[in-house]
């Protein structure tokens, strides 16, 4: 049965920070990769999309431990367990859903989203990038750790199973739900270009899992 997005990550809280260290591919690698592309300047600002109980920023604080974090999460029980293991940093947590939160105009001087953003289409990314660009400084920039689909197949597979399965459950309402459906990196590009972004390279890539950086 397919959960709204809130409730299946904080029906998970136990046990997440070793399934995500144990479970997911090449993660005992990507973690302190996308840690290693955000700014070391003295207290510079970072925005964390989908923040969850800060494995990027366990990473991060140990090469940056004057960063100034925003971290965004639609669970309260992961933004409550992340505070907890970084109770000594200034991090300001917000419980909502980025697609929502006012970012700002030319506050941040990164951002980054690690395994997040691969529930949601094109479309609704675009918007959500426009604002993250209109929120990053003059040369700021995003990096995106996520997995991908591997070919137009595959995410349009993804794609129509969550439509079948919302109509199989008579799921009628506009919430986002927990079913993965990754795009193609070329699709990802695409949507951060429209939004705004000057340049989107690859940085590095561990199977389907992809590392991107998207400049200002």
């Amino acid at each position: 049965m397919l959960e709204k997005m809130s409730d299946f990550f904080e029906n998970r809280l136990d046990g997440y920070d070793k399934h995500m260290l144990t479970n997911i591919d090449s993660a005992d690698e990507f973690y302190p990769f996308t840690a290693s592309q955000l700014p070391t300047t003295e207290n510079c600002r970072l925005l964390d999309l989908g923040c969850g109980t800060g494995l990027e920023l366990h990473e991060y604080y140990l090469l940056n431990p004057s960063a100034k974090v925003t971290g965004i999460d639609l669970s309260q029980g992961m933004l409550s367990e992340l505070k907890r293991k970084f109770a000594d940093q200034d991090i300001t947590l917000i419980h909502g859903s980025y697609f929502d939160v006012s970012f700002g105009k030319n506050v941040f001087d990164s951002a980054v989203s690690v395994e997040s953003l691969h529930h949601f289409t094109k479309e609704e990314k675009i918007p959500l990038y426009a604002r993250l660009h209109t929120a990053l400084k003059n040369g700021g920039y995003f990096i995106l750790t996520d997995y991908f689909s591997l070919s137009d197949d595959e995410e349009k597979i993804y794609r129509n199973n969550l439509i079948a399965m919302k109509a199989e459950q008579g799921v009628t309402d506009n919430e986002f739900y927990h079913y993965d459906t990754p795009l193609t990196v070329k699709h990802e590009t695409e949507a951060l270009v429209a939004a705004g972004f000057s340049s989107v390279e690859v940085l590095h890539n561990w199977g389907a899992t992809y590392t991107l950086k998207a400049t200002k």
